[in-house]
């Protein structure tokens, strides 16, 4: 979900999914049939895609659905990446970027970067389109590109007026109707428990006797699915920037029937929280570091709530309301360089200036797949029935959480028109004992998978142990600490858990003036519990050069800047 390369937490409409997923994978190259046991067999090829220089690609053949095994039979795009270190060589990881609906043969290559170089070393790096995304048998509803751009066009990220809430409960009717006239059968069979046996398979076909497996946003529910389908061969799973399981079937104590999927996990909530983290770090910084700072808390708060009132009733070139409101949820998830760009483009339009666009890709138009990832969560996840419901939903979500929520709301309309149900989804229960303890991670202001939401995970697994981020952005992953990156290599690389309540900082803070550091004289040690620089309450063993300011004591707090949605009243105050 950012708008350079970004993944999204968890499908949503067409409008913001464009925008936030790079459903752009490369063809894979050499097809891999079932082996002579039944198991599938991967043959391995360099990838054909410049952006997978370095990576091998197969394909693998598996059953349509599971409980027909010698049925119909779908291809999914495998990629990988060996060990840096092959002498050293201690088996395969499995990765999956999220979603629903985000492909891996464009995810791993992404985020490869910034795995531990640890990990790099002494692990195959494996991911995957899921079943029903990307390259693999994919759910496509038009008949080319050209054709789903054009739908896409006339798709605001969400409606605003009820013209517009006609037009857009109409579209996704339409878009319903293609889908189902397509492939209806894979319509059925494109759920998290599918993929989770996808997956079993891919294990087996690396050689490994149990799963190792890092997922970050939707590939966390993917984890839990796997953990509890196969707890016998779940062996060491992380689960970063989390979605609640309970959440998202809406069953036991996250049971809100008259909500829908990301009302019931709080996106709307997480937002709400890290906006106000961005507002608040920007109006302390000058503008030299934040472009929108108005030299306070509150003051750039007010300015930013005055931008999209302005918006509302004119927009600037193709900067509509929707669309702002849009790329702001989305900025929100990477701190860098998001918060600053973000900054940049809020500064722009409070200038009655439209941002520049960026350019166009190179090549032919690709297959852009928003209806993949509904695919996924209509199939599975309940939701209002009724169009009309939303609107309710819409106008009480604003109030608990200001107009981010309207996002969060109207992203699983598309869900009421939906012409599939999943054959076998898995709705439970999530406690069962296995292999090995799973590590689930969360940042503590996460705009899309809120702390809470990794609490709730970890709670419901059977064993689990939680690493908190205090930090801003969507992941662990792509908001980097390297005490988390440490933990997780420990974990991956010999089965430690860290501590019980166990606590990470990110390297760096949002907006923060570069600090040149050096190293403490020879012999002078760190002092304080604990022997990782980084960790909470962990003095760094480097120190800042004299008189040169330190970074500030954070994250704020959004409880203290902003015990409630702020109000005129509210931020009048604040300064």
């Amino acid at each position: 979900m950012r708008t350079t390369a970004r993944r999204t937490v968890l499908g949503s409409a067409a409008g913001a999914l464009t925008a936030a997923l790079l459903l752009l994978s490369a063809g894979p190259v050499s097809a891999g049939g079932p082996g002579g046991d039944g198991g599938v067999v991967l043959r391995w090829r360099p990838c054909p895609k410049e952006a997978q220089t370095g990576f091998e690609c197969a394909v693998a053949n598996v059953p349509l659905d599971h409980a027909d095994p010698g049925g119909r039979t779908i291809e999914l795009a495998v990629i990988r990446h060996r060990a840096a270190d092959p002498a050293r060589r201690a088996g395969s990881l499995f990765f999956n970027p999220g979603g629903p609906g985000g492909p891996g043969t464009v995810g791993l290559p992404e985020l490869y970067g910034k795995f531990p170089q640890e990990l790099k070393d002494r692990y195959d790096i494996v991911s995957w389109d899921p079943r029903g995304v990307g390259e693999s048998t994919a759910v496509r509803c038009f008949d080319s590109a050209e054709q789903a751009a054009a739908w896409h066009e006339d798709v605001p990220p969400f409606p605003v007026g009820e013209q517009e809430r006609r037009g857009y409960t109409a579209a996704y009717q339409n878009l319903a109707e293609r889908c189902e006239l397509r492939d209806p059968a894979l319509l059925r069979h494109v759920a998290t428990a599918d993929t989770a046996r996808d997956l079993d398979l891919l294990r087996r076909a690396v050689g490994e006797d149990r799963l190792r497996y890092w997922g970050i946003s939707y590939g966390t529910l993917l984890g839990a699915t796997y953990a509890n389908l196969f707890p016998e061969r779940a062996a060491r799973l992380v689960l970063d920037g989390n979605v609640d399981p309970q959440a998202w079937v809406n069953r036991g104590a996250a049971s809100e029937p008259e909500r829908n999927t990301f009302l019931r996990l709080g996106s709307h909530l997480g937002s709400a929280d890290t906006l106000g983290q961005f507002l608040a770090h920007c109006g302390r910084a000058p503008v030299s570091r934040c472009a929108f700072s108005a030299g306070s808390p509150g003051a750039t708060w007010a300015k930013y709530e005055a931008l999209l009132e302005r918006l509302a009733k004119r927009s600037v070139g193709s900067w509509t309301y929707a669309r702002l409101v849009s790329e702001v949820r989305g900025e929100l998830y990477t701190v860098h360089p998001g918060w600053t760009g973000l900054a940049e483009v809020l500064q722009t339009l409070w200038q009655g200036r439209a941002p520049q666009e960026p350019p166009a890709p190179a090549g032919p138009a690709r297959y852009p797949g928003f209806e993949q990832s509904l695919a996924v969560l209509c199939a599975e996840s309940p939701n209002p029935a009724l169009p009309s419901r939303y609107t309710a939903l819409e106008q009480q979500a604003v109030e608990r959480a200001g107009a981010l929520a309207r996002w969060w709301v109207w992203a699983n309309e598309p869900c009421t028109a939906w012409p599939a149900r999943a054959a076998d989804p898995y709705t439970g229960p999530w406690d069962r004992a296995t292999a090995h303890p799973v590590l689930v991670v969360n940042p503590t202001y996460d705009p899309s998978t809120p702390y809470r939401a990794g609490q709730a995970m970890a709670a419901e697994l059977n064993g689990a142990r939680l690493l908190t981020l205090d930090g801003y952005g969507h992941t662990a992953l792509d908001n980097p600490s390297a005490c988390v990156k440490r933990h997780v290599v420990r974990y991956f690389l010999t089965g430690a858990l860290p501590p019980q309540d166990a606590r990470c900082a990110q390297d760096t803070p949002p907006f923060a003036a570069p600090v040149e550091r050096e190293q403490a004289p020879a012999g002078t040690a760190a002092t304080g519990r604990g022997t990782d620089a980084g960790e909470a309450g962990t003095p760094s063993r480097t120190v800042a050069p004299k008189g040169a300011a330190r970074f500030p004591v954070w994250p704020l707090r959004s409880a203290d800047l902003f015990p409630a949605w702020p109000t005129r009243a509210t931020l009048s105050r604040l300064d």
